[in-house]
């Protein structure tokens, strides 16, 4: 089985930029989006004619939002965390015969931090709601996260210590989660591999230059750990400022 998931900051814009083009080209059995700053009638995807799709749309105009198409139909799809409704958009879980999957968006602490304590509250809730799932079948999450967890998961560390996504409290919300039973997939396959980042700024020449973060994610309960085949990031896909992040899995019982 493969997966994919990225966070296109705008379908319509990523459209123009290739993402057709990719979306048919990886052939994925699940592909999750994040960001997809659309109202529900605003964008048809005729592409995935042989996806079931689900979209769950922030109330906001122009802002967050996400999307999953997926080749097998699930048992179950849910919208947010406690309520089956997201003001803004963040969360899709689909539920299938051996695990669930969990398309997230994370809040962003924003530049000055005015959006900290929020966030930090919000972590607790969904990692609460993940255990949740967890209890009945392994879980799967995947999306953009915006945290670069470790120094070696952005370019320039020492810089970034305490700016938003790369904050000690942030940092140690992602050690909670991972240390709660979840596997960082990436790092369980690649545990030292450096200059591996899955965001670039759009000033001019940061991606050229790969000055990166690593904040998109796919995590799994730590019982998947033997279905994991590789997870990969496609840097050289530039339809947004995220690159696609890959995970294939083999037989999941």
């Amino acid at each position: 089985m493969k997966m994919v998931s990225w966070n296109v900051n705008g379908i319509r814009a990523c459209v123009n930029k290739g993402f057709q083009e990719y979306f048919a080209q990886t052939d994925a059995d699940i592909f999750c989006i994040q960001e997809t700053k659309v109202q529900e009638g605003q964008f048809t995807a005729e592409y995935a004619a042989d996806y079931e799709q689900y979209w769950n749309y922030a109330e906001k105009k122009g802002y967050s939002g996400t999307a999953v198409f997926t080749k097998v139909k699930p048992l179950s799809v849910r919208y947010g965390l406690e309520e089956n409704h997201e003001p803004e958009g963040r969360v899709i879980t689909l539920e299938f015969a051996s695990f669930y999957l969990v398309n997230v968006y994370t809040p962003n602490a924003k530049r000055d931090l005015s959006r900290l304590d929020y966030r930090l509250e919000w972590e607790d809730r969904f990692r609460r709601y993940l255990l949740q799932l967890d209890e009945q079948k392994p879980v799967i999450v995947c999306g953009d996260l915006n945290v670069a967890h470790q120094e070696i998961d952005l370019k320039n560390a020492k810089s970034n210590r305490n700016n938003s996504g790369f904050t000690p409290e942030e940092r140690g919300k992602m050690t909670e989660l991972l240390e709660s039973g979840f596997l960082d997939t990436f790092r369980f396959f690649y545990p030292d591999q450096t200059d591996a980042y899955t965001w670039w700024s759009y000033m001019p020449k940061v991606r050229e230059r790969n000055i990166g973060w690593r904040i998109d994610y796919f995590l799994a309960s730590k019982r998947l750990a033997p279905a994991l085949l590789d997870a990969k990031t496609d840097a050289h896909i530039t339809g947004s400022d995220h690159c696609p992040i890959i995970l294939e899995l083999g037989k999941l019982e």
